[in-house]
């Protein structure tokens, strides 16, 4: 019985690293790369109707570009640009399992210029919807995140969820 429960708890964790390889790879081609992350941002500035010369644009492009190069810092190990599930799984989850902390920073940037675009929890959610969140994670994802007086989300919690999400073993995450 415990046999099986380990078995069965190992695959749920295989199934959620998966699916968060899957959030990362925009393009759907097994990789991770710096194209991944101008997609993400292409689609959300599509999605709010932003332009890329406006100064929301260019944070959010800068702050693709930054993520990118913290997560190929981390997990590119053979330097070819990409990131494969291999190096995902040993490099990023790995090494930010440890260190929380450095996903929350290599990610940052990145979500504090989303966080200028979509800034209450129903555009958090548009915008889950438009990185390819499922319907029901993209909801329940932005409905628990806190929000100042003004309805923003608050961004130093959001950086922590994201975090948690991205980087937890946990298999009820």
């Amino acid at each position: 019985m415990e046999h099986t429960q380990h078995t069965d708890r190992e695959r749920l964790l295989q199934r959620r690293l998966a699916s968060r390889f899957a959030a990362f790879d925009q393009d759907g081609d097994g990789t991770i790369s710096r194209e991944d992350f101008s997609t993400a941002a292409k689609r959300l500035l599509t999605e709010f109707g932003v332009t890329f010369r406006s100064d929301r644009g260019q944070a959010l492009c800068d702050g693709a570009e930054a993520f990118w190069q913290g997560m190929a810092g981390i997990a590119d190990v053979d330097g070819d640009q990409k990131v494969s599930h291999e190096e995902f799984l040993g490099g990023a989850v790995k090494r930010l399992h440890d260190h929380p902390e450095r996903f929350a920073e290599i990610a940052r940037p990145f979500l504090h210029a989303a966080l200028a675009i979509a800034a209450t929890p129903a555009e958090v959610e548009r915008a889950l919807l438009a990185l390819g969140v499922s319907p029901v994670a993209a909801a329940l994802s932005a409905r628990t995140l806190p929000t100042a007086d003004s309805g923003a989300v608050d961004e130093e919690a959001a950086v922590g969820a994201f975090a948690r999400y991205f980087m937890t073993e946990d298999r009820d995450a």
